[in-house]
């Protein structure tokens, strides 16, 4: 099965004989050939060449194009600001100064830098595309409506909503057209990125994004091709929502525990994707920090309908030996085993260098949270929430850590307190609660206790 077959059966919800591996290599594929961002994504030859050597280097089944959520927004008279290390921003909204939708020009894919991406995927899919799935990322229609008509658009979702729905409709008709041109030029999978629906709430999800949402999504499956849902940011509230459109994929970034989209997906037959951490494991981290993060999402996501993939696009100077590092994670089980055994190991040495407190000598009761991360891992989150809600009822100051096993400090932590199941509160060195979220009369209580003790 060739690394493509293998992306489109994770796609479809079928089982692979291991995880699918979709690095998100947009502005990077500047980086990796000495190359600018804006001098990248205006290029196509700097594109193919750019994912030319990506494929080298991480042994990807699946590529974007190009990951720059600005092409539609330009093409429709948004001014953007060009940087060297990351995507276009944009700093003008046409229909911020009472422009209407008739001002604005008719879209169409000869337009902006369409026609450089095109190229691109044209030279790719005859270079590579029996062998890598290829994806067309758009503008998803409500992140589009917010890049033309700025803030204001969250206030006019009040006040002026049938307006609201013209413009994300608009913008909806301009993602299928987006779609269409991606898939005759032979994308494999089409996905709508829409990162600014983390902003809203579900009941404003469905009644303005979803059916725009399902619109491309419905155009993508009549042409053949798969298609995905990719937001970013803690849009947790809205996954239940987002698993009832008609996306075949729900691809998610490390804001969103990965064991809650697992099962919502489940439930609806889709397959998921995500959700390595882009700064602390990818970009600060080194190769360890990677293999770890990789593992972490493997052994969630399972084999089944799981694509692996980075958060978002992947920062400019994301170090190479860590996306190797993921690729042979993903690439190889042996090494995977040798590579738990191996952290184990080393966080075992640096859980014996680690000097915990003396609990007992103390000013203030310390209160250790071990968590998976509590931005990412809702019952990490609500852990940590609990805990901050308790002390703010206290009459008198408590120390509060978090401990992330993603981090081999956190894992070195967790080793020392002898926590076994994360998250747990640990109060004063002792295991309080294990993997259960107390109600805060009985946390208030136990933290109260341990006040008492220090008089």
């Amino acid at each position: 099965m060739t690394g493509k077959e293998l992306l489109l059966a994770a796609v479809r919800n079928e089982y692979t004989a291991r995880p699918a591996w979709l690095p998100f290599v947009g502005v990077h594929g500047g980086k990796i050939i000495g190359l600018r961002a804006d001098e990248y994504l205006r290029s196509a030859d700097a594109i193919v060449a750019g994912l030319r050597r990506a494929r080298e280097l991480y042994r990807p089944d699946g590529l974007p194009i190009v990951f720059d959520l600005q092409m539609e927004a330009e093409a429709l008279g948004c001014e953007l600001k060009w940087s060297e290390k990351t995507p276009p921003s944009v700093v003008s909204h046409p229909l911020e100064s009472g422009r209407s939708l008739a001002d604005l020009p008719v879209f169409d894919t000869s337009m902006g830098r369409f026609p450089v991406a095109l190229e691109a995927l044209d030279r790719l899919k005859a270079e590579m595309g029996t062998e890598v799935a290829l994806y067309g990322l758009i503008c998803g229609p409500f992140t589009l409506a917010l890049h033309l008509m700025g803030n204001n658009i969250f206030l006019q979702m009040f006040d002026h909503p049938d307006y609201i729905k013209a413009v994300i409709g608009f913008c909806a008709a301009v993602g299928q057209k987006a779609a269409q041109a991606w898939i005759e030029h032979g994308a494999d999978v089409v996905a709508v990125v829409d990162p600014m629906t983390s902003q809203i709430s579900p009941e404003h999800f469905e009644l303005f994004v979803a059916p725009a949402a399902d619109a491309i999504f419905d155009h993508v499956r009549a042409r053949g091709a798969h298609s995905s849902l990719f937001v970013c940011g803690d849009a947790t509230r809205n996954l239940e929502v987002m698993c009832r459109t008609a996306a075949d994929n729900i691809c998610v970034d490390e804001n969103i525990a990965l064991e809650t989209l697992r099962d919502l997906t489940r439930t609806r037959h889709k397959s998921f994707g995500g959700n390595l951490k882009l700064t602390s494991a990818l970009l600060l981290g080194d190769e360890d920090d990677a293999r770890l993060d990789a593992i972490r999402c493997i052994d969630i996501g399972g084999n089944c309908g799981f694509i692996l993939a980075p958060g978002c696009d992947l920062p400019y100077d994301v170090p190479e030996r860590n996306l190797q590092a993921v690729s042979e994670m993903v690439h190889d089980v042996y090494h995977r085993e040798v590579a738990k055994r191996t952290i184990v190991a080393k966080t075992a040495a640096e859980a014996a260098a680690i000097a915990l407190p003396d609990y007992a000598r103390e000013p203030h009761v310390i209160v250790d949270v071990i968590t998976l991360d509590s931005a990412s891992c809702a019952p990490c989150q609500y852990m940590m929430d609990a805990v901050q809600r308790a002390a703010r009822r206290l009459s008198q100051p408590i120390v509060v850590r978090e401990h992330r096993i993603t981090t081999r400090e956190g894992l070195a932590a967790m080793s020392r307190l002898g926590v076994r199941n994360v998250p747990t509160i640990c109060i004063d060195g002792e295991v309080a609660f294990s993997s259960i979220i107390p109600d805060q009369n009985t946390l208030v209580a136990r933290l109260e206790n341990a006040l008492a003790r220090r008089k």
